[in-house]
């Protein structure tokens, strides 16, 4: 079954999982941060997302250059857009990090909320994904057991990974 192209940004969440898992690999690399680690976090996550949503979309749009695809502002917004759930993804974990205080979380709490955060984040996204592409209720749980598994693997390097 083939979809229009429009159909893409509604129903491919790729950007949305890679987002989630890379947000919680920032938690888990993060390591030893400075004078207001929460903030530096915060700061952190939504930069990283920003930086590799930039690198998304100058792919792709290097990428239909290459292919001599005329490159027109309707063009770049769209790829703008379907690349923007890799911002969405890092936005959740970084609320978790910033209201850590307010459920009376230290430094390290606040870091295990972030990554479970993520995580759930990227199971949601996969969930939706599958659901958006009409999946069967098997297939979506399929995909949640498995993107729950990667999170676990991800969730198991910050229980090795010592800082």
């Amino acid at each position: 079954m083939s979809r229009r192209p429009e159909l893409r940004a509604r129903t491919d969440y790729t950007g949305g999982v890679y987002g989630s898992m890379l947000a919680a690999s920032v938690v888990i690399g993060a390591g030893t941060l400075g004078s207001f680690p929460r903030a530096e976090l915060v700061a952190l996550l939504l930069v990283t997302g920003l930086v590799f949503w930039v690198a998304h979309v100058h792919a792709h749009l290097f990428g239909a250059r290459l292919t001599h695809q005329a490159l027109d502002r309707r063009t770049v917004l769209h790829v703008c857009r379907d690349e923007w759930p890799i911002v969405n993804a890092a936005v959740p974990p970084a609320v978790a990090v910033a209201i850590s205080p307010l459920l009376g979380l230290d430094v390290s709490g606040a870091a295990w909320l972030a990554v479970s955060v993520a995580v759930a984040g990227q199971v949601g996204w996969s969930v939706a994904a599958a659901r958006r592409a009409g999946a069967s209720r098997s297939l979506m749980a399929i995909s949640a057991a498995v993107n729950l598994v990667l999170g676990l693997l991800i969730i198991l390097f910050k229980l090795v990974v010592t800082h």
